[in-house]
């Protein structure tokens, strides 16, 4: 079933988008803004996964749900797909958190 997880990773993806284009969380309230957040989350874990695979902390788990490219020793192309939706949860998260905080505290 080669490919099995980045299907999932892009469904989930393509799900958030929608709540996030649905509700103006973050990417569709200011798409630069929301662009240059997410690049730089992605750059600083993709960071944190170098420094733990060259520490021998991350390895390349299971290979029969992985597509098999490589994008550098027991980095796998799903990595930077799995961030993507990591940092894309976070932000939609706490910009619907704030927004709820937001309209409770209005009288």
């Amino acid at each position: 079933m080669n490919g099995l997880y980045l299907a999932a990773l892009c469904v989930s993806i393509a799900g958030l988008l929608v709540l996030d284009a649905r509700l103006r969380l973050f990417v569709f309230a200011a798409p630069l803004r929301a662009l240059a957040v997410l690049a730089v989350g992605v750059a600083g874990f993709l960071l944190w996964d170098l420094a733990g695979i060259r520490l021998g902390i991350f390895f390349e788990g299971n290979h029969a749900l992985l597509v098999g490219v490589d994008l550098g020793r027991n980095l796998p192309l799903e990595e930077v797909f799995f961030l993507v939706l990591l940092c894309l949860t976070a932000m939609e998260a706490a910009t619907f958190a704030a927004r709820l905080l937001t309209a409770r505290a209005r009288p």
